[in-house]
């Protein structure tokens, strides 16, 4: 059964700059869709555009979470609605990496057995990762082998491959998982087992993420929760992501995201970091409920993606 990983794009987003730090603007969060009166033009565009490109979507369900660092703007629709994580549930994985590094719980050149076996999260049944649709097959030659913890969280998230997302969640536990996440203070994350475990899936025990929680999981990888070098560690392998289709594909070549796609059957997501030099960076997140193999659900998300980057932009440009 092929769960959470994501197909294979080619499409790339140009440019590598830099993240940039800046303290975050004291701004009040408040309730779907609303903003404090210096944003409300904003949030009204913003508002009446994604419910247009939504409303003209084959999307049963969505939510938009937004937080601009340059002007402290935060906008949100549907943003406490659980949806399945699908992939994205990978960043949760990749923040643990990074505090059992910071807590020296483990090493990156520290290597893990590869092997094909897990145990499903409800009944302790063993199950396998496919290796045809698996992100990363290479990986899976490797069978019998080592491989190192470096290398099995870049194949993660990079290249979506389940089976070293799988590797790296026994390693560290999802109990040792969820616990990062509650001392991160990052609420709507449900970290609750390894991916691709059908007897979970068919079950309805999934991971699962609200754009509230996966806005509050990057805005931690950009915080001060991690160390610099696992900060760094981490923000680089998302700039990394090869699939990107859908926040990248309407930005200008010289932007940069740090990012994780998610999709699934009846789920299309994208969340990440957009760094451009000119400005300091936002933090989107578009999750989208769609009936199995429908067409243009990633272009919905990169339309949401373009008209959040003209409503961030399009003043600054005329200042």
């Amino acid at each position: 059964m092929m769960e959470e990983t994501d197909k294979t794009e080619s499409s790339l987003v140009g440019g590598s700059s830099a993240p940039r730090s800046m303290s975050e603007a004291s701004r009040q969060k408040s309730s779907d869709g609303a903003l404090d009166p210096p944003g409300k033009d904003k949030t009204r565009q913003l508002q009446e555009a994604c419910e247009r490109i939504m409303s003209e979507s084959k999307a049963v369900a969505y939510a938009v979470a937004l937080h601009d660092y340059e002007t402290g703007l935060r906008f949100s629709i549907n943003a406490h609605r659980h949806f399945h994580a699908a992939s994205t549930i990978k960043v949760a994985i990749l923040l643990a990496i990074g505090k059992a590094l910071d807590e020296g719980r483990i090493r990156g050149s520290d290597t893990l057995h590869v092997r094909n076996r897990f145990l499903s999260a409800v009944d302790g049944t063993p199950y396998r990762i496919d290796s045809e649709s698996d992100g990363y097959p290479q990986l899976h030659r490797l069978i019998g082998r080592t491989a190192k913890i470096s290398d099995l969280a870049e194949w993660m998230i990079v290249s979506s491959s389940n089976l070293a997302t799988n590797l790296l969640l026994d390693y560290v536990t999802v109990e040792y998982a969820q616990r990062v996440l509650r001392e991160a203070g990052v609420n709507g994350v449900e970290l609750r087992r390894g991916v691709d475990d059908g007897r979970a899936h068919d079950q309805s025990f999934n991971n699962e993420t609200t754009a509230t929680g996966l806005l509050e999981l990057f805005a931690t990888l950009r915080g001060e929760f991690l160390s610099k070098a696992s900060r760094d560690l981490a923000i680089n392998i998302l700039l990394q992501q090869r699939f990107n289709s859908m926040i990248p594909a309407p930005l200008p070549s010289h932007a940069s995201v740090a990012h994780k796609t998610g999709e699934i059957s009846t789920a299309c997501h994208d969340a990440g970091i957009v760094y451009l030099p000119e400005r300091e960076p936002y933090i989107l997140v578009v999750l989208t409920e769609v009936p199995a193999e429908s067409n243009g659900r990633r272009e919905t998300v990169a339309k949401i993606s373009e008209v959040v980057f003209r409503c961030l932009t399009t003043s600054e440009e005329r200042e």
